[in-house]
């Protein structure tokens, strides 16, 4: 085939393929597995830190001082659906797997499970219960057009959804001796970075619930549950919550109408969404150690968190928070805090508790 053909017939594949509907349920990272190449991405989403402030025997977070500022009124709606062992439980667009089974026994099929769906983990610690993978692209959001199923073997690598995803998975043992399971994504896409148009660079996405909530079924399936049964659990809606920024003392907050157990799980989950790396956390404080790195440092204009924090001479200094949960009375409210546990700066502050309050609705 002449180089004439070769362009021509390319850019009939295009064309077709950006006429083609996707369907938006479909996962496929399997096909992706060893294909997408390495990002150049923000610093803040680097390993861990290991520390054994909450390690407990089995390898996972412990809970067993969670008691701290717990109440037993629950004045927000909730949903719980449970199969078997298998409950999965909801506020506003965050749902999670509550699992009657020891962390320790579960780790493995974790692992497993994430491995069997095309991906490479790069994060393993099972002192901390968290397990994060590499940057992956789902396949299935690229148009399966006519052309692409009959050449698709010799095409494949000229198509390209242009986005990225991966996935952190934190285990963490609650008072009853089960397992707490969260699945947070996050999000790349790749857009131009001026108007000729002649370069790309890769920048954060907003979080997606669907995934998250698709995974976390997948994960009931491997944990036993039917496919049948893990789609009747997972398919009611999200329930609006309450999330609203307050001012205590001259400092903004996030008041959470929930008792500290519940507010402790989602203010963890919204931490793993929003880009921000948990470093350690301590329950029995209520404290989550958070990492902040401005993630376009080389560009002259700043990236989302760039933007967020505003100011060019922090740019690629890593800055440390504490995010801290307290209770009071029949709700919770979420500060922040500076490393040393003093109060952030106010503007710091506002900034963060912002980005916290709108996940958490």
């Amino acid at each position: 085939m002449n180089p004439i053909s070769r362009l021509a017939l390319l850019g009939l594949t295009l064309i077709l393929g950006a006429c083609t509907v996707l369907e938006s349920d479909k996962v496929d990272y399997k096909s992706a597995a060893g294909k997408a190449p390495s990002l150049e991405v923000p610093p803040d989403l680097t390993q861990l830190s290991r520390d054994t402030r909450y390690a407990v025997p089995g390898g996972t977070v412990t809970a067993s001082s969670f008691q701290i500022g717990q109440t037993s009124s629950q004045t927000t709606p909730t949903a719980t659906s449970s199969l078997g062992d298998v409950r999965i439980e909801r506020a506003g667009t965050q749902r999670w797997l509550v699992i009657s089974r020891p962390a320790d026994t579960l780790w493995d099929p974790v692992r497993d499970f994430w491995i069997e769906n095309g991906f490479l983990l790069v994060m393993e610690q099972a002192d901390l219960g968290i397990m994060e993978t590499d940057w992956a692209e789902n396949r299935a959001k690229i148009p399966q057009d006519i052309i692409r199923s009959t050449l698709g073997k010799v095409f494949d690598s000229l198509y390209s959804t242009g986005e990225r995803d991966k996935f952190r998975t934190r285990l963490e043992r609650n008072a009853s001796g089960g397992t707490e399971i969260f699945i947070s994504h996050r999000g790349m896409i790749e857009v131009f970075d001026s108007t000729a148009k002649d370069h790309t660079v890769w920048q954060p996405r907003p979080a997606d619930p669907e995934l998250e909530a698709e995974f976390l079924r997948r994960l009931m399936v491997k944990l036993g549950v039917s496919q049948e049964q893990s789609k009747a659990l997972i398919a009611a809606g999200p329930i609006p919550q309450s999330a609203r920024i307050d001012t205590v003392n001259g400092q903004p907050v996030v008041r959470l109408d929930d008792n500290f157990d519940r507010a402790w799980r989602r203010v963890g989950l919204a931490l793993d969404r929003t880009n921000f790396t948990v470093e350690d956390r301590d329950r029995s404080k209520g404290i989550y150690y958070v990492r902040y790195v401005a993630p376009n440092a080389d560009k002259a204009e700043p990236g989302f968190f760039g933007k967020l924090f505003g100011s060019s001479d922090k740019a690629g200094t890593p800055q440390k928070f504490r995010v801290s949960v307290v209770s009071q009375d029949n709700a919770s409210l979420v500060s922040v805090q500076n490393a040393d546990g003093s109060a952030a700066a106010v503007a710091d502050a506002q900034r963060i508790v912002k980005v916290l309050a709108e996940d958490l609705k």
